[in-house]
């Protein structure tokens, strides 16, 4: 029997180490970071077979931690949802570094429960992992198990482990070869993609929506008295404030939302999934934020802005990228010619 029991291990040991060996080949066989998250999904689920999970990835420019892949009953509530870098067993895990197996969570004061009360999932048990590369940590994959599932145990920590191993040097990777890539189609003044990707993220977008059978949004817009901002307090002044327009914009919309600097002070924001009633309470919260943080002179004078938005959704609105577009444009001069600082749909 103990013979027995010695091959069964031996041979899982083999079984897995030929899994680690293919997992190192295929996470490094690709640059495309939505293919490297698709494939780490990919492997946990392969080698581990969880029914809840999820991979949080580090934004460092709100410092928390955003669901980029979820799985498991009521999962498709967490995608885009963040979380504080503090908060939590997955906020634990990416501030220390240090992978956790928490058998019992009723008995760890580190967990939150608010992502079971909206997915409607009880949690008992969480094992955690995470992302690190050098000095960076990336991210955390965490597994989840409900009150009916036997507990993690060390050796699904060690297997997790490893994978995250392999993943945080694909996705550095990824990363990189991404960043080089952005140089091209970033505008250099406020961070956004510039209006060259513009043209190539609608296309592509608008292709997704028809052929899924799914909304798609654009908002449109542009700062209010922008010339008299260059006229008063200089040009170095109006770049300071596009920048800082950028910096709102990619604090406030999701991940999965494009926002684009399409020339001088006019913006674009592309909203996957979005419908136009959706895509005007968005507009108007970008126009809240905007009114919310006031560009601060050297003197202590503030300087709010305003701006003008117009809204037009596929395929109510337009058919085609460039009609589309037109179709938000038409919509913010409309709010223009009415005394600007406003929101209006096409």
């Amino acid at each position: 029997m103990e013979s027995d029991d010695l091959l069964q291990r031996l041979q899982r040991t083999i079984e897995k180490l030929e899994a680690f060996n293919e997992i190192g080949k295929v996470l490094t066989s690709t640059l495309d970071i939505h293919e490297v998250l698709r494939r780490i999904m990919d492997k946990v689920q392969e080698l581990l077979q969880p029914v809840n999970w999820s991979l949080l990835l580090v934004d460092p420019l709100t410092e928390s931690l955003v669901f980029e892949i979820a799985r498991g009953p009521g999962a498709e509530r967490l995608q885009g949802e963040r979380i504080g870098l503090e908060e939590g067993i997955a906020g634990w895990v990416v501030t220390r570094r240090r992978p956790l197996l928490v058998e019992d969570v009723r008995k760890d004061p580190r967990f939150s429960s608010r992502f079971d009360a909206a997915t409607l999932f009880t949690t008992r048990s969480i094992l955690a992992v995470p992302l690190c590369f050098g000095e960076r940590s990336l991210g955390v994959i965490e597994l989840v198990k409900g009150p009916k599932e036997a507990p993690f145990t060390e050796e699904d920590l060690q297997t997790l482990g490893t994978i995250a191993d392999y993943a945080a040097i694909a996705l550095e990777n990824a990363w990189n070869f991404q960043k080089v890539q952005e140089l091209t189609i970033l505008d250099e003044h406020t961070g956004l993609y510039n209006a060259r990707h513009l043209e190539q993220v609608l296309e592509s977008e608008v292709k997704r929506a028809r052929r899924f059978d799914r909304p798609l949004s654009v908002i449109f817009f542009d700062i209010d008295h922008f010339k008299l901002v260059n006229d008063h307090h200089g040009h170095q002044v109006g770049s300071a404030i596009l920048a800082k327009v950028g910096e709102i914009l990619r604090k406030t919309l999701r991940s999965v939302d494009v926002p684009v600097r399409y020339g001088g002070d006019e913006f674009v924001c592309v909203l996957p999934e979005t419908s136009k009633a959706q895509a005007l309470v968005w507009a108007r919260e970008i126009r809240a934020a905007l009114q919310r943080h006031p560009y601060v002179l050297d003197d202590g004078r503030e300087i709010r802005v305003d701006a003008s938005f117009g809204v037009a959704s596929f395929p109510e609105d337009a058919q085609a990228p460039d009609e589309l577009l037109r179709r938000a444009d038409f919509a913010m001069y409309r709010v223009k010619q009415n005394g600007r600082g406003d929101v209006a749909a096409a």
